[in-house]
């Protein structure tokens, strides 16, 4: 059984992301592993100061959400992020996210395996290629960790849209494979 941890970062309530992250939970826990998914709506979430005083605490010296999450990250043998496509990018929530999960990077982390789930208006396969680019930067500052798939919801907009699209099936199969 793996430890999963699932970020979704859409603000938005019923999100086409969220939708996929939760799919992907689902198939994780049909294959027996543990699945938690947090959203980052609601959460407060600030900036990186780049003080790097998180190199030697192993801990960020801003008190926010952002450390509960980093120190189930630290436990967890998958990572699966969720965003919606901005601009043809990784959600600003999400960046930030990752820029303030810095402390893990000397940290004895148990994560691996790491997924991006993305969603956008646009449908062209072109469209996530640069939040894939982003995310597999801050993988490659772990070096045990690598991107272990992408699934990507095209052509949906509004909240809900996407609740019969084919990518639902895919991040539900890729949560089962892991």
């Amino acid at each position: 059984m793996k430890k999963v941890l699932i970020v979704s970062s859409s603000l938005r309530a019923g999100s086409n992301s969220e939708a996929l992250a939760e799919a992907f939970a689902e198939g994780a826990r049909e294959a027996g592993h543990e699945a938690e998914l947090i959203s980052l709506r609601g959460k407060t979430v600030g900036f990186c100061r780049d003080c790097l005083a998180c190199q030697e605490l192993k801990r960020c010296v801003i008190r926010d959400d952002a450390d509960e999450i980093r120190k189930k990250a630290l436990e967890a043998d998958v990572l699966v992020f969720a965003t919606p496509i901005y601009y043809y990018e990784m959600s600003g929530q999400l960046k930030t996210l990752l820029d303030r999960l810095n402390p893990l990077y000397p940290a004895d982390y148990a994560f691996r395996d790491v997924y991006l789930l993305t969603s956008a208006a646009e449908d062209e396969e072109h469209v996530p290629q640069r939040a894939v680019s982003g995310l597999e930067g801050w993988i490659e500052c772990f070096e045990r960790a690598r991107l272990a798939g992408t699934v990507f919801m095209g052509g949906v907009n509004a909240p809900g849209e996407g609740r019969d699209h084919p990518s639902l099936a895919e991040a539900r199969r890729m949560g089962r494979g892991i």
